[in-house]
């Protein structure tokens, strides 16, 4: 009877580690089960968007607010366009706002970092955002300073 007993506490504490892993899984890649938030979806338009992929996090001074939704070219303007999906909490992103593409540490994530401006009006559903900084790549940085060197 006792065996049998441990068996079954063994067996649940298992069962209680894989539900610990998988709860710290979600939480560490940003996902979560069944999203009953409300969103809406604003685009911006980047020179360069590398290193930046769908899941990325959206920012407003630090805090998480959204989640990039797709990444793509704009086949009118051939810039890379960011799809954003913003909680509708966040409902007072002014019309001016500007989003940056950072880097989280010297060599870690890319996320979008927004900057709220002066203006009344906000950013509704299906707005672009105009005023956009791209991604710092650091490879072309190297180059400069590697040809600034050499050629000096």
């Amino acid at each position: 009877m006792a065996k049998k007993w441990l068996e079954v506490s063994v067996g649940g504490l298992v069962v209680v580690g894989v539900a610990a892993l998988l709860a710290l899984a979600l939480q560490v890649s940003g996902s979560h089960l069944g999203s009953s938030a409300s969103q809406y979806q604003v685009s911006a338009l980047f020179d360069n968007a590398a290193g930046l992929s769908p899941r990325a996090r959206v920012t407003l001074s630090g805090v998480t607010i959204g989640e990039v939704t797709a990444v793509s070219i704009d086949q009118q303007t051939l810039m890379a366009k960011v799809d954003m999906a913003i909680d509708s909490q966040v409902d007072y992103l002014s019309l001016d706002t500007s989003a940056s593409i950072l880097t989280a540490g010297l060599l870690g994530e890319k996320y979008i970092g927004l900057s709220i401006g002066a203006d009344e009006e906000t950013l509704n559903d299906g707005a672009i955002i105009e005023d956009t900084q791209s991604a710092l790549v650091i490879e072309e940085l190297v180059g400069q300073v590697l040809l600034n060197l050499g050629g000096g």
